[in-house]
């Protein structure tokens, strides 16, 4: 195991221990919700949670299970702390995040608890580098509010379907338009830029479509501004399940599959821009 002779008692002087034989692993999956420069880190005995947010308007979160990595040690309940997402990306990344078959970069990040940095030991090809970032207290994450019991409408899809629609939306329209609908149009993309309206159609017995579960008609705005970050995750993932509340709040739960074929979660909550009668 890589990095594993650090001994013991370093280990016990710190609250949280984590290790990947491939760094990837983790930058990819952080690559998705990398659209400002501070996240907060919440770990926990069933994992880690990475959250980022923009004017309390967005949230995008990853979550990596426990079983994810190699090694997983916690020593409290809750460790959380805040650190700059672009520094502790440049150093996941400072062998240049190879791609060549059978060299990877081993990582084991470790945190000794408030008021310490993030220190990440980085392996690859015998070479170790160690990079301590510094970490502020973890604010609050906006909550939501986004309960499954006031879910109107879902549809899980798979991403492909989405992929070629997103990369070719209008940019130039300020908003993207859903329709979640138990009758026609089913699921509708729509955009309003300046070459004029483009609609995008999924019937509810398409083949891409795995689930389609709509009790009622809704029609919301959200700000393409806000949406745009959300195309890494998409990029990455195999499946997304499409979401909204009575609110008309929007959830997009992404299905990220790694390089060892294991499954992580990236989700995006966006606040709607205005409800369309």
């Amino acid at each position: 195991m890589p990095l594993s002779t650090q001994s013991q008692a370093d280990d016990e002087q710190y609250v949280l221990v984590a290790s990947l034989d491939h760094a990837r692993n983790l930058s990819n999956i952080l690559k998705a919700i990398a659209f400002k420069d501070h996240a907060i880190f919440s770990a926990t005995p069933n994992g880690l949670k990475v959250t980022v947010e923009d004017s309390k308007c967005l949230q995008a979160n990853a979550f990596i299970q426990a079983e994810i990595f190699q090694e997983f040690t916690i020593r409290e309940d809750l460790v959380g702390f805040q650190v700059n997402l672009t520094v502790l990306l440049d150093c996941l990344n400072i062998f240049g995040g190879s791609t060549v078959p059978g060299v990877s970069t081993a990582l084991r990040m470790c945190y000794k608890g408030y008021g310490y940095p993030l220190t990440l030991f980085l392996e690859e090809g015998g070479v170790v580098t160690v990079c301590k970032i510094n970490t502020q207290e973890p604010e609050e994450p906006v909550d939501f509010e986004f309960c499954s019991t006031n879910v109107t409408n879902k549809v899980i899809l798979q991403s492909e379907s989405l992929k070629e629609p997103f990369s070719e939306l209008d940019m130039t329209s300020e908003v993207l338009q859903i329709t979640m609908s138990p009758s026609q149009p089913y699921f509708r993309l729509s955009t309003f830029g300046n070459s004029g309206n483009a609609h995008y159609d999924y019937p509810k017995d398409s083949d891409m479509m795995e689930l389609f579960r709509c009790t009622k008609t809704q029609t919301n705005r959200y700000k393409m501004s806000l949406l745009k970050p959300s195309t890494k995750a998409l990029a990455l993932s195999c499946k997304v399940s499409v979401r909204t509340d009575s609110r008309g709040f929007l959830s997009l739960q992404y299905l990220v599959r790694n390089d060892d074929g294991q499954i992580c979660f990236v989700e995006y909550y966006c606040c709607p821009d205005e409800e369309v009668e």
